[in-house]
């Protein structure tokens, strides 16, 4: 994963509310759906094209801790993940040049909901 995209990554989840925060007090909640969904889609097509590895799922794990949601804003959260990567599981079974252009588009696109995050959000 690109150094900027791990720096981002952990400063976009450094401006997650106070424990106990709901999700409507959170102006930056449909970004963290957002990223929670890119994040299920990287998990499947990284290790489909050859990385094997759970890092997107640990990225997953760390927002998760890093917002510690109530139930329901956890379940939805966790339903993003893995609508992210059954979307993808679903129709390739194999690593193609689609699949690679997808990794693209999500890794700049997790980038970029990162970043935003962090310069709107950040303290």
């Amino acid at each position: 994963m690109p150094l900027l995209f791990r720096i981002l990554l952990i400063a976009g989840l450094s401006v997650a509310p106070g424990a106990g925060a709901r999700a409507t007090d959170s102006p930056f909640e449909a970004n963290l759906v957002r990223l929670s969904e890119v994040l299920g889609s990287l998990h499947f097509l990284r290790n489909l094209c050859g990385e094997a590895s759970d890092e997107w799922l640990d990225h997953m794990e760390r927002l998760l801790e890093a917002e510690d949601p109530d139930e329901v804003r956890r379940a939805k959260f966790v339903a993003n993940f893995n609508a992210g990567y059954q979307a993808f599981e679903a129709n390739y079974t194999r690593c193609t040049a689609s699949a690679i252009e997808a990794i693209s588009r999500y890794m700049k696109e997790g980038e970029k909901l990162t970043r935003d995050t962090a310069a709107r959000f950040g303290n």
